[in-house]
């Protein structure tokens, strides 16, 4: 009784064995014939890619939802209109809740409106997908797109839907969508969207959009906005009115952040004129990190060797060593003809933020100076170069 009873549960020990083998060998069947045709997608072979996912799809299991919105996808770019809508409905009706139907939704309105189909935004419950359904209307009716873009602005959708409806709306070009946008930059009650329509105008650009943002300039009282308005004025090149608020600002934060900006657009003559006639050391600080960030190494050397203020000077020859390799020769040249030890520090301190283990050890070797020849040795010591490990070595080894 008990072998007949031990053999009964071998047999069905082994069916199981049998039954997951073929299912997992099903499903590695599924996975390699998926992989092959995201292989063939890559390499743009499109009927190849089609027959791999119809495959995979036929042999169902976790990946059959994918495959069919691959599927899809290789037949839209085969230009098989009819047939990708089809595979579309069937991934649909077949996976209510595949993760691949916001994408399958998108591809379907894609080819529907090149396929001249009627494509109808407000039956769109989802979203973001009826704001994919706007985008395609734009171009082929724009006087009907701009009014439901309008639509989502003033809805209750969340900011993330509110900022893509903008960027559609800002390439669109219609006056009336510049009229919302400008309507959305001049108000406050939504500061978020407020700085994004900002952005816009200065991404977008154009005369008319550069004349509304030097009025909210001139009309704002908030910081933050004014902020945003000269970084718009950075985006679109107007170096101009960025100068202007950097020479005339009577806010101190506004007027760093127009001397950043400069840097950022490269205006190194501006600066450096800027600099000239400047008295206010805090802000002498802002223009040699603008003319850092601008790159202009050559200023930089200058305000390292010539530069009266102490602090000023040490603040140069800081930003040459950050300005890489570059500046080897200059650093190299003022350290020689430096008598004040404090620079001479500082041009140790800014070898080291090159990385330049070379000059460090050229200088630990023949500096007289006892401080000095600590100093670089200490720089040396924390480097993790070859070089400077060997040169570790050799002083251990004296």
């Amino acid at each position: 009784m008990k072998n007949m009873k031990a053999n009964r549960i071998a047999v069905c020990v082994i069916a199981t064995v049998v039954l997951l083998a073929g299912v997992l060998h099903s499903q590695d069947q599924t996975d390699k014939l998926y992989e092959e045709g995201r292989a063939l997608l890559n390499e743009s072979r499109w009927p190849e890619a089609i027959e791999k996912f119809d495959q995979a799809a036929a042999k169902g299991g976790a990946r059959n939802d994918a495959a069919l919105y691959w599927k899809a996808y290789a037949q839209d770019r085969q230009g098989l209109q009819s047939e990708t809508l089809a595979t579309l409905q069937e991934l649909k009706r077949s996976f209510p809740e595949s993760r691949w139907l916001n994408d399958a939704k998108a591809l379907e309105l894609k080819v529907r409106r090149e396929a001249g189909l009627a494509v109808e935004p407000e039956q769109e419950e989802d979203d973001d997908l009826k704001l994919i359904a706007i985008n395609s209307l734009m171009n082929a009716d724009s006087e009907r797109a701009v009014p439901l873009l309008e639509n989502v602005l003033r809805s209750n959708s969340s900011d993330r839907l509110k900022k893509k409806a903008l960027f559609v709306l800002a390439q669109s070009g219609s006056p009336k969508a510049r009229e919302i946008i400008a309507a959305l930059a001049r108000d406050g009650s939504n500061p978020e969207m407020q700085r994004t329509a900002i952005q816009h105008l200065g991404i977008f650009g154009g005369g008319e959009n550069h004349a509304l943002l030097s009025d909210i300039y001139a009309s704002s009282n908030n910081v933050q906005i004014k902020k945003r308005v000269l970084q718009s004025f950075m985006v679109a090149g107007e170096r101009q009115r960025v100068l202007t608020a950097a020479e005339s600002e009577k806010d101190p934060e506004l007027r760093r952040e127009a001397v950043q900006l400069l840097g950022v657009m490269g205006a190194r003559e501006d600066l450096w004129r800027m600099y000239q006639r400047e008295t206010d050391t805090s802000v002498k600080k802002r223009i040699i990190n603008a003319l850092f960030v601008a790159g202009d190494h050559e200023r930089m050397g200058t305000l390292a060797r010539s530069e009266q203020s102490a602090e000023l000077r040490m603040e140069a020859v800081e930003k040459l060593g950050l300005m890489g390799r570059e500046t080897d020769s200059q650093l190299r040249a003022l350290y020689k003809e430096a008598s004040d030890a404090g620079v001479k520090q500082a041009v140790l301190k800014a070898f080291f933020l090159q990385g330049n283990d070379q000059a460090l050890i050229e200088i630990a070797r023949t500096e007289t100076d006892g401080g000095l020849k600590k100093r670089a040795v200490r720089h040396l010591s924390l480097m993790k170069s070859e070089a400077a490990t060997g040169f570790m070595l050799e002083i251990l080894n004296q």
